[in-house]
C-alpha cells in the first residue's frame, strides 16, 4: 500500500514537472515571437509614444549624448562570460531623457582604473533596440551614491528611480541598445534574454516524463514479483 502511495506521488511530482517545463518553454517561444516580431519594423521615438514602446522594439531618435554623466553597468560579463562593464550614456531628446546602451567593455588590469568611454556631444540620430534595465536575480536595495563621486560611475543594477535621482532627469523607462553598426559604440551582440532556449526546456520536460513513465514500470514489475512469491 505505501509502495502505491508513494509511486502515485512520484508520478504526479514528475508530470508536474514535465509540464511546468512545457510552460516555460512556451514563455520563451513567446518571448523570441515577441523579439522577432518587434524587429520588423521600426519607429521614431516621440513624446507620444516614448513610455510606452514594447521590448525589444525597433527605434530610432535624435539627440545628443551627455558625456559628462556616463555610467559602467558592472558585474556584466561578455557573451563569452568575460568580466566587464557595459556603457551607458544619457541621450537628450525631443522625447525627453534616455538611457543608452553603448556596448560591452572588459573589465581591464584594475577597477580602479576606468575605461575611456568619452563621447562627442553632437547633434545626431542614432538606431537601435528597446529593452529593460539589466536586472539581479535577487532584487536588493541599491546602495546609496555619493554626490561627490567623479563621473563616470559604476553601478550594480540600478533601478531607473535611483538613476533618476543621480543624474537629477527624469528618464524615458528602460534604455535604447544601441545599433551594432552605429558608431561610438563597443562589442554589443543583443539578443532576447532568455537564460535557457526553448528547446532545452522540452528536453528536460522528457526526462521527467521518462522519470513517470520508470517510476510506472517499476511500481508494476514489483508488483507482479510480489504476488508472484505470495502465490508460491
Amino acid at each position: 500500500m505505501f509502495g502505491a502511495a508513494l509511486t502515485v506521488f512520484g508520478v504526479a511530482f514528475f508530470l508536474w514537472l514535465g509540464f511546468w517545463q512545457l510552460g516555460r518553454a512556451d514563455q520563451k517561444q513567446a518571448l523570441l515571437d515577441q523579439y522577432a516580431t518587434a524587429q520588423q519594423t521600426q519607429v521614431e521615438i516621440t513624446p507620444q509614444n516614448a513610455a510606452s514602446l514594447p521590448r525589444y522594439q525597433r527605434a530610432e531618435v535624435s539627440g545628443r549624448f551627455d558625456p559628462a554623466h556616463q555610467i559602467l553597468l558592472d558585474n556584466m560579463p561578455s557573451h563569452a562570460g568575460q568580466p566587464g562593464y557595459r556603457v551607458v550614456t544619457p541621450f537628450e531628446t525631443a522625447a525627453g531623457w534616455l538611457l543608452v546602451d553603448r556596448g560591452w567593455l572588459p573589465l581591464g588590469g584594475s577597477r580602479s582604473q576606468l575605461p575611456d568611454i568619452q563621447v562627442g556631444n553632437d547633434q545626431r540620430t542614432i538606431t537601435g533596440t528597446v529593452d529593460e534595465l539589466p536586472r539581479a536575480g535577487i532584487e536588493l536595495k541599491a546602495p546609496s551614491v555619493d554626490a561627490s563621486v567623479p563621473w563616470p560611475r559604476v553601478l550594480s543594477f540600478p533601478q531607473q528611480a535611483a538613476l533618476e535621482q543621480q543624474l537629477g532627469q527624469k528618464l524615458i523607462p528602460g534604455l535604447l541598445l544601441l545599433d551594432a553598426s552605429q558608431p561610438d559604440g563597443y562589442e554589443r551582440i543583443w539578443e532576447a534574454h532568455l537564460g535557457f532556449r526553448p528547446e532545452r526546456h522540452v528536453g528536460y520536460a522528457v526526462q521527467w516524463f521518462a522519470f513517470a513513465a520508470a517510476a510506472v514500470i517499476l511500481f508494476v514489475i514489483t508488483s507482479f514479483r510480489t504476488k508472484k512469491a505470495t502465490d508460491e
